[in-house]
């Protein structure tokens, strides 16, 4: 159900199941870890993920599981979790088409993804609690830190899903765009991403994640950016940029070293 193409140095992975809304099951998670590697591997400088028909991803696949024996913890632990780290550090520039669902495992996808814009009517949050679930994924700790604790709280109990339009307003995600307009809107700036100076966006997606993760200050941010810039000048990217500005003319970046 996954699908990958890699065309003028951009990946495009799709979720193919549109008949089970893109939910996945332990098999898609691993087919969708093997295209990452395949894109990473050929050197791309950006990548795309979508979701064929309605909905992005509404979850994990659980049409055929029997609670009494499931590994859940196989699922989440054994293979999503490694899944969402290998494409929080993917390297090149990531951005997701989110239309429709994005629930549970497909919100996950949207959280480890650099860049994400959504359909101003997609659904996101927590659906869980008609399963007897929790949210997982991620999602705690992104509504928490983007909502707070009583808007987290409020989502999960309730089980009622933001449109896209108020996900954005709420700051979870990049912009909200009409539906029909989607996918020509994020390709647009995927391709443009594609023709910059990969090893720079790299550099910047590193030092986010950083504060992110490690929760560092002002000036050991300011240190770990000043290093990162350090190491840019010996790119050839770093030379053509400043030439380029020099001569008063568009750069042509090659995204390499």
């Amino acid at each position: 159900m996954i699908e990958l193409t890699i065309e003028d140095e951009i990946a495009r992975v799709v979720l193919n199941a549109p008949q089970k809304m893109n939910s996945l099951d332990q098999d898609a998670l691993r087919e969708l870890a093997a295209a990452y590697t395949e894109a990473a591997g050929a050197g791309v400088r950006a990548l795309l993920l979508t979701g064929e028909g309605r909905g992005f991803c509404a979850g994990r696949d659980i049409s055929g599981v029997d609670p009494a024996t499931d590994d859940t913890e196989g699922y989440l632990a054994g293979t999503l979790t490694p899944l969402l780290r290998q494409m929080s550090s993917f390297p090149a520039p990531t951005f997701a088409a989110v239309q429709g669902a994005c629930l549970g495992v497909g919100l996950g996808l949207a959280i480890a993804t650099d860049v994400v814009y959504v359909a101003e009517n997609a659904k996101i949050g927590s659906p869980f609690a008609n399963l007897g679930a929790t949210l997982d994924s991620g999602g705690h700790a992104l509504f928490t830190e983007r909502l707070g604790a009583h808007r987290t709280l409020d989502l999960i109990y309730t089980a009622e899903l933001m449109t896209g339009a108020e996900a954005v307003a709420a700051g979870l995600f990049s912009r909200a765009v009409p539906a029909e307009e989607l996918l020509d809107f994020t390709l647009e700036r995927v391709r443009k991403a594609a023709r910059g100076a990969t090893q720079a966006f790299v550099a910047s997606k590193e030092l986010v994640a950083q504060i992110r993760d490690q929760r560092i200050g002002l000036w050991e941010s300011m240190e770990a950016e000043n290093a990162a810039q350090t190491a840019l000048c010996a790119t050839a990217d770093y030379s053509e940029g400043f030439k380029a500005f020099q001569e008063k003319r568009t750069p042509e970046f090659t995204g390499r070293g």
